[in-house]
């Protein structure tokens, strides 16, 4: 504490300034005071404050003292702990007039969090000079007036307080004038001018005074004024007022305008000497500004706003003056009510952010404290979170909050908050207000990626260029930074792990999935992969999700004919049709397979080229070939037919397959007709083909008819009821087990006949005459052919048996439930079903080659033993249903392994008709 030089009250008050502090300490022990002058100079030192704190200098980085005021008045030293004057102080600026001046602030000191309570009395130093209001005070006094009459003068003013303060008025020496002091209830000095006697205005009319102010500072300093007299005539009687003071209790809130009082004083005299007018007398600036006086009715109104926080109570002087200066004075006490009209204010000191997101329950996020300018209830404030949004205030000392967390955070379901912080007093009505803290919430890798879809289902069609994006994954992880930043990779697959990089590969940023090379359907169908989304957080978090691709079909292969095809020695298979077949026979059937899927394997047959276009018709989805109509006698026995199979892909892909078709009733009537020729397909040509077949018929018919004519000469010759169908002497010759060599008959050529021996049935016969074989042996001789099969020993042979031919037994072919394949369940229709599987064409072609090289081998046995092979391809044991794989696409053989029977026989005693479909070679090497 500073003191000046000299002597006086001053000087001895700056001295017993510390013993008063620490009688002050003991009353208030929780609060550190100092005394210093004002107007130090900046960066004076106050005290040192962490030594009265208790602190360690060592401590006082981490504890970061810190002043918590309105005005920075005051700074503390980081390193050594003093207290600072932060500016320049003007006592009177900041306290005015008032007796003592104290500044109050908190000191703040973190780690641990605690609040000090400072207060530093600002000493008073004598640096204003007292001042009067006027330079020059002119007064008009009469020469009646009687001696020891009073006239009060505007005081000086003077900021300084205590002893610096005005103390004295003194007044030029003269012999009509004194000056006096006086007080007013509030204890303001002011001048009093007395009359020591009577004035003759023929002798001075006028006066000329200097009255000086003087302080008690320590040099003294004073203020001067001119007063100005001038004697006037008599007016004896002044106005009174009806009392001297007035008390008037006005609330804060009242409105400018507000009438306060209307004072009002008497004159005696009459005239112009009883007009009284009314003036503010010895009031301050302050008193001035706020009220209003009407010089005429002497009404007090307002002319602002009060304030109970700035004043608490206004004196008011006023005086009442006739035109002859008669004056007199009186007070107004008016008391201010303090009403609830501050608003509680809300000063957030310190915030802590950004806060991490795993931040325990209980974690200071900022300081608050509160502050309300009213007294009493109005002044009592309390706080609260609006809305609790996971947050609470602690009280921590006075009118300090601590606001902590509540709940634990997260940042990824809330990033930030905007906490609100309510004030509110409890005065009637009450006020408040709130302040919004906006706290920000760091991130923690606390989420693992998650994937857009729980699984990914992806459709490539084959035949791909290599490198083509055929998948993206997605993955999101609402992390911020590297905690979100998400990698991708396949983790595992049901590949071999060797060959999983040259199949797929996947972008470790976009998740995009490549094909590294061309997928074929028909080799690889689908494939599994594991993919795996990882954040690149610490510890790093993981998540995996499936993936199964398909790949899908290209017409991208052709359909490839089964059957019929050509031998490997380039010659043709040809299918025989009885010339009997009623409309709708089923003569064969155009087999072929896809090996594509789906659509694209869904097949249709077509006719190109026909010799007779409406002889035939096609199945368009089951491939089989049947009679349309009957043959015609101008009907070319030999048919060709060229058939095209397409495929339902787009564009469609097709083969063709050329199918040879012969009518006859007999094998003996094919052979003379094959030639390796092929068909004409101009019409000339089928018209030379139709003429040499119906010179054919007519030379058959004349040779028929002398047969017949000789057989009936024979008949009528004949000592034998039935000889049956062979020569005279052929059942000697059964009987002794030779067989003659027959070499004339209908057939230009002649065939080994074997006839089983064992077998009560036989299993393939050109004419069939009774319905069994006698369970004996029967002989197999080359170069004979038997027109018939024998029946039992003793039954003889009829010759009605070989008048005519019996229809085509039927029990060979395939019921509906016995063809392979699904064409077997349509019942003719035209609907087709989706072929899927591949059909095996070398096992085809070889039992089709087997089967016509046994038909043109002269050691080819007839009956000998269930399953055995005939004339025709379709008969052998080849194509039992066990060697017909199982296939969806419609496969079908025309033919039967089934045994033929005599069921036509025993039914009605006649021979099915032989040849029904059977398959032969069309080339020169099948003749003899």
């Amino acid at each position: 504490m500073r003191r000046g030089s000299g002597s006086g009250p001053a000087w001895w008050l700056q001295v017993l300034s510390p013993f008063l502090l620490l009688l002050f300490h003991g009353a208030l022990a929780d609060q550190i005071r100092y005394s210093i002058p004002e107007e130090l100079a900046k960066n004076s030192i106050v005290g040192n404050l962490a030594r009265d704190l208790g602190l360690s200098v060592q401590n006082l980085p981490t504890r970061k003292l810190r002043v918590s005021a309105e005005k920075d008045y005051f700074t503390v030293n980081p390193e050594s702990g003093d207290l600072l004057v932060g500016d320049r102080i003007d006592r009177e600026q900041v306290c005015g007039k008032q007796p003592q001046c104290v500044l109050e602030f908190d000191i703040v000191a973190e780690k641990p969090l605690n609040i000090f309570h400072v207060a530093v009395i600002l000493q008073d130093v004598n640096d204003n000079a007292p001042l009067f209001k006027q330079s020059e005070v002119d007064l008009n006094i009469g020469e009646s007036t009687r001696p020891g009459k009073a006239f009060p003068l505007d005081p000086a003013l003077d900021l300084d307080a205590g002893s610096n303060s005005l103390q004295k008025y003194y007044l030029t020496d003269n012999e009509y004038f004194e000056v006096t002091e006086k007080e007013t209830p509030d204890g303001r000095k002011y001048p009093e001018l007395i009359l020591k006697r009577f004035l003759d205005r023929e002798e001075h009319n006028f006066h000329q005074l200097v009255l000086t102010a003087v302080d008690g500072g320590d040099p003294p300093r004073s203020g001067t004024t001119q007063i100005r007299i001038q004697v006037t005539d008599i007016n004896d009687n002044p106005p009174m007022f009806s009392q001297d003071v007035f008390s008037v209790t006005l609330r804060e809130d009242v409105p400018p305008g507000f009438s306060v009082l209307q004072v009002t004083a008497t004159d005696q005299d009459e005239g112009v000497n009883a007009e009284i007018t009314y003036a503010f007398h010895n009031v301050d600036e302050q008193v001035e500004r706020i009220f209003n006086l009407d010089k005429r009715t002497g009404e007090i109104t307002t002319k602002d706003n009060l304030d109970f926080e700035t004043a608490k109570s206004y004196t008011l002087n006023v005086e009442a003056k006739d035109p002859g200066d008669l004056a007199s004075h009186c007070s107004i006490q008016v008391k201010i009510l303090d009403e609830n009209d501050c608003v509680p204010e809300v000063i957030v000191t310190s915030v802590f952010t950004p806060l991490p997101e795993d931040s325990p329950l209980g974690t200071v996020i900022a300081l608050i404290k509160t502050r309300d300018r009213d007294s009493g209830e109005n002044g009592d404030v309390y706080c609260h979170v609006l809305g609790n949004e996971g947050f609470v205030l602690k009280s921590s000392s006075k009118n300090y909050y601590k606001l902590v967390t509540d709940r634990t955070l997260d940042r990824e379901a809330i990033p930030e908050y905007n906490v609100t912080i309510v004030a509110a007093d409890r005065g009637k009505p009450p006020l408040s207000s709130n302040v919004i803290i906006t706290l920000h919430i760091s991130d923690v890798n606390d989420n693992a990626p998650v994937f857009h879809q729980a699984s990914y289902l992806v459709h490539v069609a084959e035949n791909n260029p290599p490198g083509t994006s055929i998948a993206q994954v997605s993955a999101s992880d609402p992390d911020l930074g590297s905690n979100g930043l998400i990698s991708y990779s396949i983790i595992a697959s049901d590949l071999e792990p060797r060959a999983l990089s040259s199949f797929v590969s996947v972008n470790q940023d976009s998740g995009v999935v490549f094909a590294q090379r061309a997928f074929d359907h028909e080799q690889l169908r689908s494939f599994q992969l594991t993919l795996q989304a990882r954040d690149h957080g610490s510890p790093t978090l993981s998540a995996n999700v499936s993936m199964r691709v398909l790949v899908g079909d290209r017409n991208d292969n052709a359909p490839r004919v089964l059957y019929p095809t050509l031998e490997p020695d380039g010659s043709a298979l040809f299918d025989m049709v009885p010339r009997a077949a009623e409309p709708g026979y089923l003569v064969t059937k155009v087999v072929a397979v896809d090996a594509d899927s789906g659509h694209n394997a869904w097949l249709s047959y077509h006719v190109l080229q026909a010799s007779d276009p409406g002889l035939f018709s096609l199945g368009l989805r089951t491939g089989e070939v049947r009679t349309a109509r009957a043959l015609g006698d101008r009907d070319s026995a030999r048919q060709r037919l060229l058939v095209a199979v397409r495929d339902g892909g787009q564009p469609p892909l097709s083969a063709t397959a050329t199918l040879h078709l012969i009518f006859a009733d007999s094998l003996q009537e094919v052979l003379p007709d094959l030639s390796d020729d092929p068909l004409p397909s101009d019409p000339q040509s089928e018209l030379q083909f139709y003429l040499v077949v119906a010179l054919a018929l007519i030379s058959v018919l004349f040779l028929l008819s002398v047969i017949l004519a000789i057989a009936l000469r024979l008949r009528h010759s004949s000592r034998s009821a039935a000889w049956g169908c062979f020569q005279p002497g052929l059942s000697s010759n059964l009987a002794t087990g030779v067989l003659p060599n027959y070499n004339e008959g209908t057939l230009p050529y002649s065939y080994n006949v074997c006839i089983a021996s064992q077998s009560a049935k036989t299993e393939f016969n050109f004419l069939n005459v009774t319905p069994e074989v006698a369970p004996q042996d029967l002989l197999c001789g080359d170069d004979s052919w038997v027109p018939g099969t024998l029946g039992d020993t003793d039954v003889p042979f009829v010759s009605d048996s070989i008048s005519k031919q019996a229809p085509p037994n039927t029990d060979w072919r395939f019921s509906q439930a016995q063809r392979p394949g699904t064409s077997g369940s349509q019942n003719g229709d035209e609907t087709g079903t989706w072929p899927n599987n591949q059909f095996d064409t070398e096992m085809l072609q070889a039992m089709i080659l087997a089967s016509a090289s046994e038909a043109a081998d002269g050691s080819s046995t007839l009956g000998g033993g269930a399953g055995t092979m005939g004339l025709s391809a379709r008969y052998g044991p080849q194509f039992t249903l066990q060697h017909v794989p199982d296939y969806r696409q419609n496969v079908y053989i025309p033919g039967s392994n089934a045994t033929l029977t005599n069921a036509a026989g025993k039914r009605d005693g006649k021979a099915p008709a032989g040849g029904n479909g059977n398959k032969k070679k069309s080339g020169k090497k099948e003749k003899k």
